[in-house]
């Protein structure tokens, strides 16, 4: 898994949006506008003379409306009925505010799931003490879904079940998404059989989910610990391909965000977008636990932030793209510090930019959508007509494809090597065979150096130091396995934790054969006895350490000597039936038994590793692959609504 690649590209849609979409599209850029109006205007809808003393609409509302429905050259019952909806929406959020200062009861608005159509927007009264579970019973309940198969969004992230609202940060008029794992529930009471279809398939969907965070788990426990020739786990590369170094204690938080980023995006790629989207969502929460130079030297952070605005879009929820404006600020100014100014840095790396360019047409594609639907015609245009542009770059002649197939590329292989060569077929030829080359090569030193590692490791293990101390110390000493023996034996910390105080207790005193062999390589009685003890009567250990600071313990260890001569166990605790019982004797039914679930837990690991693995694709630059098929025809869709947003709100 690459910092700049290694993650699946999103599948073209071939057909058209239905009519109900552009409708919807063209009345969220109404409501933009008149809210825009309204602001300029400083006109408060909930008061006199727009709204009585009984809460109902006034006179005054329909002059407005021939206002600015001249002003916009549209329909003015349209307009009418838009501002009217805004006038209510105005009124109950401020009953909602008196009842909450009143009652201590806030107001949530919820957006349901797209398959409701009409009645998506919903508004719900609840406590904020109550944790997330409690809500989202209260929600299921409400509106008819099935609690353990729905998930809820709210300021962006996925609520979390076991804490309370207040704690999550959730207030009153927040906005919260519910996303459902499962088919219409018209369909469960029309057909008895589609209800248990439909119930097998969420009860699915959720194990993947649950099962795929606990493959994320596990490999990213396993990096750099392992034989890499014949245990799977997930590597971090730069921009080349080469593996690049971590600090630990951000590695496993990269690691994380990464593969949730790669299985997000492979749920795209299917378009289960209801599922991408809480993978998409842990990705964020891991990658901001990374530091900003960091985020700032790779492109993932830039193309998650992407995926979400685009998942939020083919949700079809777009009171969420409000949030889009942020996301895709922070992604320009990703890429400007991970590219560079004019894609300098990119060129330096690659040798050109044309694959890249396939993310600033999305980028573009949906900065064009955010400001139409917030109202803003011409910088929808700007931003449209910009990806339009890239788009006719980037096009790819399908019998330049065929001829590089005839050559035995890939499809894949082809598009992204044309567009790295500009659309010359010779060039992409050569392109893409040195690039094969070059990732053999680098493939093959990688291995060579993780191979080093391990033995390294296994090298200091072998002299009794843990997993953990060899790695930090290969870690401060670059590799150096002589360098790293020197800093395990003169900072103790690093690995005197490992034999910490839940083991004390079981510490004995060391064998009079262990005392005598270090006594016969010269060190002090009482100095040897007190260093085996501190060692759990590891004699390398022991040994190494003497002889590095001059056959005394350091200070540090004294301590830890000193603690362990302590008796911690009493006459009743040093022997038990199972401390003297046979071989024989202490297997039992229940041990058996043990062992058949251990062996059962290790194969769901397998298995859930495996399909990790599976969504992971071979190809370093797959992210960056794409026909364009689908972004071509929404480029389509939304310069149409730009050009003749005139001529349709008439026609409405």
């Amino acid at each position: 898994m690459n910092t700049n690649g290694g993650r699946s590209r999103i599948r073209a849609l071939r057909r058209s949006r239905p009519r109900r979409w552009r409708r919807m599209a063209q009345k969220k850029y109404l409501q933009a506008k008149l809210t825009q109006f309204l602001r300029e205007d400083r006109i408060q809808l909930w008061k006199p003379p727009y709204t009585d003393e009984n809460k109902e609409v006034g006179l005054a509302l329909k002059d407005l409306a021939k206002k600015y429905s001249d002003k916009l050259e549209c329909c003015e019952n349209e307009v009418e009925k838009i501002i009217e909806e805004i006038r209510c929406k105005a009124v109950e959020r401020g009953t909602g505010n008196e009842n909450y200062k009143t009652t201590g009861m806030a107001t949530i608005e919820v957006f349901l799931p797209a398959r409701l159509r009409k009645d998506r927007k919903k508004l719900l009264e609840t406590r904020l003490h109550i944790t997330g579970r409690e809500l989202r019973s209260k929600i299921a309940e409400t509106y008819g879904f099935q609690e353990n198969y729905i998930k809820i969004v709210i300021n962006k992230k996925q609520l979390q079940l076991g804490k309370a609202l207040e704690e999550q940060g959730v207030t009153h008029n927040v906005k919260a998404l519910v996303l459902e794992l499962k088919q219409s529930e018209e369909d469960v009471r029309r057909d008895f059989q589609v209800h248990e279809e439909e119930q097998n398939e969420a009860e699915q969907k959720e194990r993947r989910i649950q099962r795929t965070k606990r493959g994320l788990e596990i490999l990213a426990e396993r990096a750099e610990t392992v034989d890499p020739e014949t245990t799977p786990y997930l590597e971090i590369a730069n921009q080349t391909g080469r593996s690049i170094r971590i600090p630990p204690s951000e590695r496993k938080a990269l690691t994380l965000a990464m593969g949730y980023h790669e299985k997000g995006r492979a749920f795209l790629k299917r378009k289960e977008y209801e599922i991408a989207l809480p993978f998409l969502l842990d990705a964020d929460r891991y990658f901001c636990e990374c530091c900003r130079e960091l985020l700032d030297t790779v492109d993932n952070y830039a193309v998650l932030q992407l995926d979400i605005v685009w998942c939020y879009f083919r949700l079809e929820q777009l009171e969420c793209l409000d949030d889009a404006e942020k996301k895709l600020h922070l992604a320009q100014n990703c890429f400007k510090n991970c590219y560079g100014e004019n894609h300098q840095r990119l060129v330096h790396i690659k040798g050109n930019c044309g694959k890249e360019k396939v993310l600033f047409l999305r980028l573009y594609l949906l900065q064009g959508i955010r400001n139409y639907h917030s109202g803003n015609g011409e910088e929808a245009r700007e931003y449209l007509n910009k990806a339009r542009q890239l788009f006719k770059e980037l096009y790819i002649d399908p019998s330049k494809v065929h001829n590089l197939l005839q050559l035995g590329f890939t499809a894949q292989e082809a598009r992204l090597g044309l567009r790295a060569c500009e659309g010359n077929v010779d060039h992409a030829a050569t392109h893409i065979t040195n690039r094969r080359e070059e990732l053999a090569q680098i493939r093959r030193e990688e291995r060579e150096k993780k191979r080093r590692r391990l033995e390294n490791i296994n090298s200091l293990k072998g002299m009794g130091y843990s997993t953990h101390a060899a790695k930090q110390a290969l870690h401060q000493a670059s590799g150096n396995l002589d360098t790293a023996l020197k800093i395990l034996l003169s900072n103790p910390y690093l690995w005197l934790s490992d034999f910490g105080p839940e083991t004390n207790s079981h510490r004995e005193s060391p064998s009079q054969e262990n005392i005598d062999q270090l006594v016969y390589m010269g060190f002090d009685t009482v100095v040897a006895a007190a260093a085996l003890r501190v060692f759990r009567g590891n004699v390398q250990l022991a040994a190494q350490t003497l002889a590095h600071n001059g056959g005394s313990l350091p200070p540090d260890l004294q301590l830890a000597a000193d603690d362990s001569s302590t008796p911690s166990t009493s006459p009743s605790d040093s022997a038990s039936p199972s401390d003297s019982a046979s071989p024989s004797d202490s297997v039992s039914p229940s041990d058996s038994a043990g062992t058949s679930s251990a062996s059962t837990d290790e194969d769901m690991e397998i298995d859930a590793v495996n399909e990790i693995l599976e969504d992971i694709p071979e190809h370093e630059e797959d992210y960056l692959d794409s026909t364009l098929e689908e972004e071509e025809i929404i480029i389509a869709e939304y310069l149409s609504y730009v050009e003749n947003i005139k001529a349709a709100t008439k026609e409405n």
